[in-house]
């Protein structure tokens, strides 16, 4: 289906109502509260091996129903799983419908540690919601106990993996990849490389060497890099636009430029996903914790700049003169809705006012630096004030920026 733009100012799509998150009136609930208790009161220390628990759901003001169900529980994460407060993956023994989210079996719990203001993630979320990417995961907070200990607040959130009735819709026929780095993979993960030198783990489905569908999904990616890096690649008929859904790539460019996402120069992060007969499509998003100017190297902690414009696939896009006009007319859209998204930013703040509280009271990290802080502040209204100006002001720059190319 070929998408159609629209330029006017529309709402962002929120996980929480309007009475959950009323500005004006400061009307917030009390987060749910979430237990965890593993057998025999076992560590979670593996990344690999999942152990067996309890999950019970208290859901305090919120019209959800209170539940409890055996789990089984891994820690997560590659850098992040060295800080003292870890994420998790968790899986139900059958779909369930956690917070309003659609039923599933696996979910996540970011820990959101380096982001102190703790809602980059869910901002990232936010500008998803807004484009016309096909998944942008959904998501809900909560205070988690494991074992007894306080353990803070989480961004409990889908995982990215296709699904029959949700998540990454790809049917029987598809393939969900995402660029990595080999240091970053598991042993037993099926990938390969590009002539650009880019590694493309093959996350879903779960495929075997040698096989015919491990052979198309190879044989697609490099012949589409082929074509976007040949000489004819602009050509209407048989370049990359061909082979690529354009409009995705663009909404996706967009969204990591205005975050200045460090990892998104196709390093680590960067999921596709291909449908056989279709073009391969850009999405979805993920990991955003050091972003939006969290972040003290490669200069993108500085408004100014740009920095995926100049990754590979995506700076031989931008010598397109077609395609640099869809990213202009596509950016004011974005554009037209800065003041809807930094409502966003106060409205979550507001939203985990207390849970960040209680967090901090638990990991005490106001004023300290966390790997890889650019700005240290005092309070969380410090960290607030420097997220909001910060979007602000980069949203500015490539507003001018963008439209001189």
């Amino acid at each position: 289906m070929k998408h159609k733009f629209i330029y006017i100012i529309l709402p962002i799509l929120l996980s929480c109502n309007a009475e959950e998150l009323n500005c004006c009136n400061q009307i917030v609930k009390e987060l749910p509260k979430i237990n965890i208790q593993t057998e025999d009161f076992q560590d979670i220390i593996s990344k690999d091996e999942y152990i067996t628990g309890t999950f019970d759901f208290f859901p305090k003001d919120y019209e959800f129903e209170s539940f409890s169900s055996p789990i089984k529980i891994r820690g997560r994460g590659n850098s992040t799983w060295n800080f003292p407060k870890k994420s998790y993956q968790f899986k139900f023994d059958e779909k369930y419908s956690l917070f309003d989210m659609p039923e599933d079996k696996k979910w996540l719990m970011l820990a959101n540690y380096s982001d102190k203001t703790m809602i980059r993630n869910a901002i990232a979320c936010e500008l998803g919601y807004m484009s016309i990417l096909d998944f942008t995961t959904a998501f809900h907070f909560a205070e988690v106990k494991i074992n007894g200990k306080d353990k803070g607040l989480y961004q409990f959130m889908e995982k990215v993996e296709t699904g029959k009735d949700n998540r990454v819709k790809i049917g029987d026929e598809g393939f969900l990849i995402e660029v990595d780095q080999l240091d970053r993979i598991d042993s037993d993960d099926i990938a390969f490389w590009t002539n650009k030198r880019l590694l493309f783990v093959v996350k879903d489905p779960d495929l075997a060497w040698g096989s015919d569908e491990l052979k198309e999904i190879e044989s697609y990616i490099n012949k589409t890099e082929n074509i976007l890096y040949g000489d004819n690649f602009k050509d209407p008929i048989l370049g990359y636009s061909k082979y690529l859904d354009v409009d995705s790539f663009v909404d996706w460019y967009i969204i990591n430029e205005i975050a200045k996402n460090n990892d998104a120069i196709f390093f680590s992060s960067v999921y596709m996903n291909y449908v056989s007969g279709e073009k391969l499509k850009m999405g979805p998003l993920w990991d955003f914790d050091i972003a939006f100017g969290n972040i003290n190297y490669n200069n993108n902690e500085k408004i100014d700049g740009f920095w995926v414009k100049n990754s590979l696939w995506i700076e031989r896009l931008f010598e397109d003169e077609k395609f640099i006009d869809k990213v202009k007319l596509r950016y004011n859209y974005f554009y037209i809705n800065k003041y809807m998204l930094l409502e966003k930013v106060e409205r979550y703040s507001n939203l985990i006012k207390q849970s960040r509280i209680n967090n901090e009271s638990v990991w005490n990290l106001l004023g300290k630096y966390i790997w890889p802080n650019y700005f240290i502040g005092n309070s969380f209204e410090d960290e607030q004030s420097y997220l909001e100006d910060w979007i602000s002001n980069r949203m500015d720059w490539l507003f001018t920026e963008i439209n001189k190319l």
